[in-house]
Protein backbone atom coordinates (compact mmCIF):
# COMPACT_ATOMS: atom_id res chain seq x y z
CA UNK A 1 0.00 0.00 0.00
CA UNK A 2 2.76 1.95 0.73
CA UNK A 3 4.17 1.62 -2.42
CA UNK A 4 1.33 2.31 -4.35
CA UNK A 5 1.08 5.42 -2.19
CA UNK A 6 4.79 6.54 -3.47
CA UNK A 7 3.88 5.72 -6.85
CA UNK A 8 0.79 7.81 -6.89
CA UNK A 9 2.81 11.14 -5.50
CA UNK A 10 5.35 10.58 -8.22
CA UNK A 11 2.80 10.14 -11.13
CA UNK A 12 1.09 13.92 -9.33
CA UNK A 13 4.64 15.49 -9.05
CA UNK A 14 5.94 14.81 -12.74
CA UNK A 15 3.70 15.77 -15.34
CA UNK A 16 5.63 14.16 -18.05
CA UNK A 17 4.80 10.85 -16.71
CA UNK A 18 1.53 11.23 -16.27
CA UNK A 19 1.55 12.62 -20.03
CA UNK A 20 3.38 9.11 -20.48
CA UNK A 21 0.44 7.45 -18.88
CA UNK A 22 -1.58 8.95 -19.93
CA UNK A 23 -0.83 8.16 -23.70
CA UNK A 24 -0.09 4.48 -23.07
CA UNK A 25 -3.60 4.44 -21.75
CA UNK A 26 -4.89 5.84 -24.93
CA UNK A 27 -3.16 3.30 -26.99
CA UNK A 28 -4.46 0.36 -25.35
CA UNK A 29 -7.97 1.69 -25.54
CA UNK A 30 -7.20 2.15 -29.35
CA UNK A 31 -5.90 -1.59 -29.50
CA UNK A 32 -9.28 -2.47 -27.15
CA UNK A 33 -11.68 -0.43 -29.61
CA UNK A 34 -9.82 -1.74 -32.86
CA UNK A 35 -10.39 -5.22 -31.30
CA UNK A 36 -14.18 -4.67 -30.88
CA UNK A 37 -14.76 -2.63 -34.07
CA UNK A 38 -16.81 -4.61 -36.26
CA UNK A 39 -15.28 -4.24 -40.14
CA UNK A 40 -18.08 -5.06 -42.61
CA UNK A 41 -16.70 -4.06 -46.34
CA UNK A 42 -19.70 -2.73 -48.23
CA UNK A 43 -18.67 -5.13 -51.40
CA UNK A 44 -19.09 -2.60 -53.97
CA UNK A 45 -16.78 -0.73 -56.18
CA UNK A 46 -17.70 2.48 -56.03
CA UNK A 47 -17.22 2.28 -51.69
CA UNK A 48 -14.72 -0.38 -50.94
CA UNK A 49 -11.63 1.31 -51.20
CA UNK A 50 -13.36 4.74 -49.60
CA UNK A 51 -14.71 2.75 -46.66
CA UNK A 52 -11.75 1.22 -45.69
CA UNK A 53 -9.13 3.57 -46.05
CA UNK A 54 -11.46 5.80 -44.05
CA UNK A 55 -11.77 2.93 -41.30
CA UNK A 56 -7.58 2.96 -41.47
CA UNK A 57 -7.53 6.48 -41.24
CA UNK A 58 -10.14 8.29 -39.41
CA UNK A 59 -9.75 6.29 -36.06
CA UNK A 60 -6.28 7.70 -35.97
CA UNK A 61 -7.16 11.17 -36.76
CA UNK A 62 -9.62 11.57 -33.70
CA UNK A 63 -6.66 9.50 -31.57
CA UNK A 64 -4.22 11.95 -32.54
CA UNK A 65 -6.14 15.07 -31.78
CA UNK A 66 -7.53 13.43 -28.25
CA UNK A 67 -3.43 13.06 -27.57
CA UNK A 68 -2.67 16.23 -28.72
CA UNK A 69 -5.64 17.51 -26.31
CA UNK A 70 -5.17 15.84 -23.28
CA UNK A 71 -0.91 16.17 -23.69
CA UNK A 72 0.16 19.00 -21.19
CA UNK A 73 2.78 20.11 -23.66
CA UNK A 74 0.05 21.51 -25.46
CA UNK A 75 -0.61 24.52 -23.65
CA UNK A 76 2.82 24.98 -22.42
CA UNK A 77 3.96 25.32 -25.79
CA UNK A 78 1.14 27.60 -26.77
CA UNK A 79 1.17 29.77 -23.46
CA UNK A 80 5.09 30.53 -24.70
CA UNK A 81 4.95 31.14 -28.00
CA UNK A 82 1.34 33.00 -27.89
CA UNK A 83 2.97 35.30 -25.08
CA UNK A 84 4.37 39.07 -25.39
CA UNK A 85 7.92 38.96 -25.40
CA UNK A 86 8.18 41.41 -21.83
CA UNK A 87 11.12 41.32 -19.70
CA UNK A 88 11.71 37.41 -20.50
CA UNK A 89 12.98 36.69 -24.41
CA UNK A 90 11.40 33.82 -25.79
CA UNK A 91 13.53 30.72 -26.30
CA UNK A 92 12.33 28.85 -29.89
CA UNK A 93 14.41 25.71 -29.03
CA UNK A 94 12.45 25.10 -25.87
CA UNK A 95 9.17 25.52 -28.18
CA UNK A 96 10.18 23.21 -30.49
CA UNK A 97 11.28 20.81 -27.87
CA UNK A 98 7.51 20.68 -26.36
CA UNK A 99 5.72 20.46 -29.92
CA UNK A 100 8.20 17.44 -30.40
CA UNK A 101 7.54 15.74 -27.46
CA UNK A 102 3.60 16.76 -28.04
CA UNK A 103 4.07 15.10 -31.25
CA UNK A 104 5.66 12.13 -30.29
CA UNK A 105 3.34 11.27 -27.40
CA UNK A 106 0.28 12.22 -29.58
CA UNK A 107 1.56 9.80 -32.55
CA UNK A 108 1.78 6.97 -30.53
CA UNK A 109 -2.27 5.87 -30.40
CA UNK A 110 -2.28 6.57 -34.15
CA UNK A 111 0.60 4.64 -34.91
CA UNK A 112 -0.67 1.59 -33.06
CA UNK A 113 -4.12 1.48 -34.87
CA UNK A 114 -2.46 1.96 -38.74
CA UNK A 115 -0.53 -0.93 -37.74
CA UNK A 116 -3.22 -3.49 -36.00
CA UNK A 117 -5.16 -2.53 -38.91
CA UNK A 118 -2.27 -3.33 -41.72
CA UNK A 119 -1.52 -6.55 -39.19
CA UNK A 120 -4.79 -7.78 -39.69
CA UNK A 121 -5.28 -7.15 -43.18
CA UNK A 122 -9.17 -6.75 -43.20
CA UNK A 123 -8.76 -3.21 -44.58
CA UNK A 124 -6.71 -3.93 -46.70
CA UNK A 125 -8.23 -6.90 -48.43
CA UNK A 126 -11.83 -4.25 -49.09
CA UNK A 127 -9.50 -1.61 -49.85
CA UNK A 128 -7.40 -3.41 -52.94
CA UNK A 129 -9.29 -6.56 -53.82
CA UNK A 130 -10.01 -4.82 -57.34
CA UNK A 131 -6.87 -4.47 -57.94
CA UNK A 132 -5.40 -7.68 -57.98
CA UNK A 133 -5.34 -9.90 -61.04
CA UNK A 134 -8.15 -12.44 -61.12
CA UNK A 135 -6.13 -14.78 -63.87
CA UNK A 136 -2.97 -15.78 -60.78
CA UNK A 137 -5.84 -17.88 -59.05
CA UNK A 138 -8.39 -20.38 -60.05
CA UNK A 139 -11.82 -20.95 -59.83
CA UNK A 140 -12.82 -17.49 -60.39
CA UNK A 141 -16.77 -17.71 -61.36
CA UNK A 142 -17.95 -17.01 -64.72
CA UNK A 143 -21.18 -17.99 -64.95
CA UNK A 144 -22.51 -14.78 -62.80
CA UNK A 145 -23.53 -12.29 -65.91
CA UNK A 146 -21.02 -9.66 -63.85
CA UNK A 147 -17.73 -7.94 -64.95
CA UNK A 148 -14.83 -8.76 -63.33
CA UNK A 149 -14.30 -5.51 -61.17
CA UNK A 150 -17.78 -6.41 -59.13
CA UNK A 151 -16.75 -10.17 -58.95
CA UNK A 152 -13.29 -8.71 -56.98
CA UNK A 153 -15.14 -6.38 -55.39
CA UNK A 154 -17.17 -8.94 -53.43
CA UNK A 155 -14.00 -11.23 -52.39
CA UNK A 156 -14.35 -9.67 -49.12
CA UNK A 157 -17.83 -10.60 -48.74
CA UNK A 158 -16.90 -14.46 -48.80
CA UNK A 159 -20.70 -15.60 -47.84
CA UNK A 160 -22.02 -14.31 -51.19
CA UNK A 161 -23.83 -16.68 -53.59
CA UNK A 162 -21.37 -16.19 -56.17
CA UNK A 163 -18.46 -17.77 -54.28
CA UNK A 164 -20.57 -20.91 -52.88
CA UNK A 165 -18.03 -24.14 -52.05
CA UNK A 166 -15.75 -22.03 -54.37
CA UNK A 167 -12.31 -21.23 -52.72
CA UNK A 168 -11.40 -18.37 -55.30
CA UNK A 169 -12.11 -15.39 -52.65
CA UNK A 170 -10.05 -17.30 -49.99
CA UNK A 171 -6.50 -17.31 -52.15
CA UNK A 172 -7.15 -13.54 -53.16
CA UNK A 173 -8.09 -12.59 -49.48
CA UNK A 174 -4.74 -14.61 -48.09
CA UNK A 175 -2.67 -13.09 -51.24
CA UNK A 176 -3.84 -9.52 -50.35
CA UNK A 177 -3.38 -10.08 -46.48
CA UNK A 178 0.46 -10.99 -47.23
CA UNK A 179 1.01 -7.44 -48.74
CA UNK A 180 -0.87 -6.04 -46.09
CA UNK A 181 0.98 -7.85 -43.25
CA UNK A 182 4.16 -6.98 -44.88
CA UNK A 183 3.78 -3.32 -44.84
CA UNK A 184 2.77 -3.52 -41.54
CA UNK A 185 5.69 -5.00 -39.95
CA UNK A 186 8.05 -2.85 -42.35
CA UNK A 187 6.57 -0.04 -41.03
CA UNK A 188 7.18 -1.14 -37.35
CA UNK A 189 10.91 -2.29 -37.93
CA UNK A 190 11.25 1.28 -39.75
CA UNK A 191 9.90 2.49 -36.68
CA UNK A 192 12.09 0.80 -34.13
CA UNK A 193 15.11 1.52 -36.71
CA UNK A 194 14.26 4.85 -36.60
CA UNK A 195 13.99 5.10 -32.40
CA UNK A 196 17.42 3.62 -32.09
CA UNK A 197 19.42 5.27 -34.08
CA UNK A 198 18.08 8.58 -33.04
CA UNK A 199 18.59 7.71 -29.43
CA UNK A 200 22.41 6.01 -29.98
CA UNK A 201 23.45 9.17 -32.08
CA UNK A 202 21.58 11.63 -29.66
CA UNK A 203 25.02 12.17 -27.83
CA UNK A 204 26.81 13.33 -30.69
CA UNK A 205 24.77 16.46 -30.99
CA UNK A 206 25.04 19.45 -29.06
CA UNK A 207 23.91 17.45 -25.62
CA UNK A 208 24.25 20.01 -23.17
CA UNK A 209 22.11 22.26 -25.46
CA UNK A 210 19.29 19.86 -25.23
CA UNK A 211 20.02 19.73 -22.04
CA UNK A 212 19.26 22.84 -21.52
CA UNK A 213 16.27 23.31 -23.70
CA UNK A 214 14.39 20.55 -21.58
CA UNK A 215 15.22 22.04 -17.91
CA UNK A 216 13.82 25.15 -19.34
CA UNK A 217 10.74 23.04 -20.63
CA UNK A 218 10.40 21.52 -16.92
CA UNK A 219 10.60 25.20 -15.74
CA UNK A 220 7.84 26.58 -18.20
CA UNK A 221 5.80 23.26 -16.79
CA UNK A 222 6.46 23.94 -12.71
CA UNK A 223 5.94 27.63 -13.27
CA UNK A 224 2.92 27.40 -14.29
CA UNK A 225 1.59 25.08 -12.06
CA UNK A 226 3.16 26.80 -9.06
CA UNK A 227 1.87 29.81 -10.43
CA UNK A 228 -1.78 28.12 -10.64
CA UNK A 229 -1.46 27.06 -7.17
CA UNK A 230 -0.73 30.50 -5.63
CA UNK A 231 -3.41 32.16 -7.66
CA UNK A 232 -5.87 29.64 -5.60
CA UNK A 233 -4.30 30.16 -2.44
CA UNK A 234 -4.71 33.22 -3.12
CA UNK A 235 -8.01 33.27 -4.34
CA UNK A 236 -9.20 31.55 -1.19
CA UNK A 237 -7.51 34.04 1.30
CA UNK A 238 -9.43 36.48 -0.53
CA UNK A 239 -12.84 35.08 -0.43
CA UNK A 240 -12.78 33.92 3.02
CA UNK A 241 -11.67 37.86 4.05
CA UNK A 242 -14.53 38.82 1.52
CA UNK A 243 -17.12 36.78 3.35
CA UNK A 244 -16.10 36.88 7.08
CA UNK A 245 -16.64 40.94 6.61
CA UNK A 246 -19.99 40.72 4.94
CA UNK A 247 -21.11 38.37 7.96
CA UNK A 248 -19.36 40.89 10.49
CA UNK A 249 -21.69 43.55 8.56
CA UNK A 250 -24.40 41.76 8.64
CA UNK A 251 -24.05 40.96 12.10
CA UNK A 252 -24.34 44.65 13.59
CA UNK A 253 -27.64 44.78 11.46
CA UNK A 254 -30.80 44.49 14.01
CA UNK A 255 -33.59 43.60 11.82
CA UNK A 256 -31.47 40.64 10.30
CA UNK A 257 -30.69 39.19 14.01
CA UNK A 258 -28.34 36.53 12.83
CA UNK A 259 -27.20 34.70 15.68
CA UNK A 260 -23.63 34.91 14.95
CA UNK A 261 -21.89 37.04 17.55
CA UNK A 262 -21.04 33.67 19.62
CA UNK A 263 -19.15 32.72 16.30
CA UNK A 264 -17.17 35.68 15.44
CA UNK A 265 -16.19 36.21 19.03
CA UNK A 266 -14.99 32.70 19.88
CA UNK A 267 -13.28 33.01 16.13
CA UNK A 268 -9.54 34.19 17.15
CA UNK A 269 -8.46 37.13 15.03
CA UNK A 270 -6.54 35.97 11.32
CA UNK A 271 -2.80 36.15 12.28
CA UNK A 272 0.12 38.09 10.65
CA UNK A 273 0.81 35.23 8.44
CA UNK A 274 -2.73 34.26 7.07
CA UNK A 275 -2.88 38.55 5.88
CA UNK A 276 0.30 38.06 4.40
CA UNK A 277 -1.62 35.48 2.18
CA UNK A 278 -2.87 38.55 0.54
CA UNK A 279 0.57 40.22 -0.32
CA UNK A 280 -1.13 43.83 0.00
CA UNK A 281 -3.75 42.86 -2.86
CA UNK A 282 -7.24 43.79 -1.45
CA UNK A 283 -9.39 44.91 -4.69
CA UNK A 284 -10.01 43.60 -7.55
CA UNK A 285 -8.68 46.09 -10.20
CA UNK A 286 -4.73 45.51 -7.97
CA UNK A 287 -5.71 41.89 -9.11
CA UNK A 288 -6.52 42.17 -12.21
CA UNK A 289 -3.58 44.41 -12.93
CA UNK A 290 -1.32 41.99 -11.23
CA UNK A 291 -2.38 39.47 -13.26
CA UNK A 292 -2.36 41.22 -16.93
CA UNK A 293 1.50 42.58 -15.61
CA UNK A 294 2.44 38.68 -15.17
CA UNK A 295 0.89 37.83 -18.51
CA UNK A 296 2.56 41.43 -20.31
CA UNK A 297 6.03 40.79 -18.62
CA UNK A 298 7.10 37.78 -17.15
CA UNK A 299 9.86 38.27 -14.15
CA UNK A 300 13.58 37.92 -15.37
CA UNK A 301 15.11 34.35 -14.89
CA UNK A 302 17.41 35.84 -11.87
CA UNK A 303 17.20 34.26 -8.34
CA UNK A 304 20.43 36.13 -7.51
CA UNK A 305 17.42 39.39 -6.98
CA UNK A 306 16.93 38.40 -2.82
CA UNK A 307 15.42 41.79 -2.48
CA UNK A 308 12.28 43.21 -4.69
CA UNK A 309 13.26 45.91 -6.40
CA UNK A 310 10.79 47.51 -8.57
CA UNK A 311 11.24 48.14 -12.39
CA UNK A 312 9.55 49.67 -15.40
CA UNK A 313 6.90 47.96 -17.35
CA UNK A 314 4.25 49.42 -19.44
CA UNK A 315 0.72 47.94 -19.12
CA UNK A 316 -2.61 49.07 -19.94
CA UNK A 317 -4.47 51.21 -17.23
CA UNK A 318 -8.16 50.06 -17.28
CA UNK A 319 -9.88 53.02 -15.42
CA UNK A 320 -8.56 55.79 -17.95
CA UNK A 321 -7.64 53.18 -21.19
CA UNK A 322 -4.48 54.71 -21.31
CA UNK A 323 -0.60 53.31 -21.39
CA UNK A 324 0.99 54.00 -18.42
CA UNK A 325 4.55 53.09 -16.51
CA UNK A 326 4.09 51.12 -13.18
CA UNK A 327 6.30 49.53 -10.75
CA UNK A 328 6.70 45.62 -11.57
Amino acid sequence: MDRLKLVLQYFQSNSESISNGICVILALVSVKLYTSFDFNCPCIPQYNKMYALGAVFVPPIILFLLGVLINRHTGVMMEEWARPTGKRTKNPAVVKYLFSAMMQRALLAPMVWILMSLLDGKCFVCAFSMSVDPSHFNGMPNNTGLDVIKIMAKVPCREDMIFKNNTFPKAVSRYVRCYSQAIGWSVLLTLILLGAVARVTKPCFNHAMFLQTRYWSNYLDVEQKLFDETCVLHAREFARTCVVQFFESMQEDAVLRLPLSHAFSSRETPSEEEEEHLHGITKKKQMDHLLHTWYECRPELDVTQMVYKPSMCITWDDLDGHVVQSDV
